[in-house]
């Protein structure tokens, strides 16, 4: 099933070819929406050696001679250089790249301008919510996050680092980049979100070294996954923050 995000890229591009095609930070997700659309060559690129094996296993026979899948980091001035794309995107890699190359964020797109031959396509996340907490779900969703988060530091691992869809359109102009489109879509957590980040934070626990605090915080992941998934079963989902997709053209 097409995400509603990528169904919105599919109407910016409004029936004209994907023609050469960058998943410039790939995923299972992102991998086997982008390699149905009929493009001319496909490439992808990811960090991480097992988010390739991932991509390798689901998008399978999809994966013609002219693709290539590559395990590389945008920090490496010699990765893909003097290619052009006629199509890019970048789905969550602005959020990711702080766990493969913290702090360059702030380069990302300029690094990835040369490779832009006519639409980059980026796909976000708003930060969890900052500052008053409106209502429940907000609260929720932040706790979570925090916990994820928080285990992942004190097992020597960096998160995620998201930031809002005003901060990156700003950037992206900055970048020799001009902006067509930027839209928000609320989100809806499920109960398997809940369950995915607060198994992620549980993963971590036998890395952290003081065994007292991983008991303490075993406990406390817990109970706070009895609350989610309660507020879930509530309420339907935990309704709390926004995606967001920006389409930009080279200037």
């Amino acid at each position: 099933m097409v995400s509603a995000l990528f169904r919105h890229v599919e109407a910016l591009q409004a029936g004209a070819p994907w023609d050469d095609f960058l998943d410039a930070g790939t995923g299972v997700n992102s991998s086997l929406w982008s390699t149905g659309l009929g493009v001319s060559r496909w490439v992808g690129v990811t960090g991480s050696s097992g988010h390739a094996a991932q991509v390798r296993d689901a998008v399978g026979d999809r994966l013609r001679p002219q693709d290539q899948l590559i395990v590389g980091n945008w920090t490496d001035p010699g990765l893909l250089r003097g290619e052009r794309f006629d199509t890019v995107l970048a789905d969550y890699l602005l959020g990711a790249v702080e766990g493969f190359s913290p702090y360059f964020q702030g380069d990302l797109f300029a690094r990835l301008r040369p490779l832009v031959g006519r639409r980059l396509y980026v796909v976000g996340l708003d930060p969890y919510v900052v500052g008053e907490i409106p209502d429940e779900a907000a609260a929720m969703t932040r706790a979570i996050g925090r916990l994820r988060d928080s285990c992942l530091l004190l097992a020597d691992e960096t998160p995620y680092r998201e930031y809002p869809a005003e901060w990156t359109v700003a950037a992206l102009e900055r970048s020799g980049f001009r902006v067509l489109s930027a839209r928000r879509f609320a989100n809806r957590y499920r109960e398997r979100w809940v369950n995915s980040q607060l198994d992620m934070a549980l993963r971590r626990l036998p890395k952290i070294g003081d065994a007292e605090l991983a008991a303490a915080l075993e406990v406390r992941i817990g109970a706070l996954r009895a609350e989610g998934l309660a507020l879930c079963r509530r309420d339907g989902g935990l309704r709390a923050g926004h995606d967001w997709v920006i389409a930009c053209e080279p200037v």
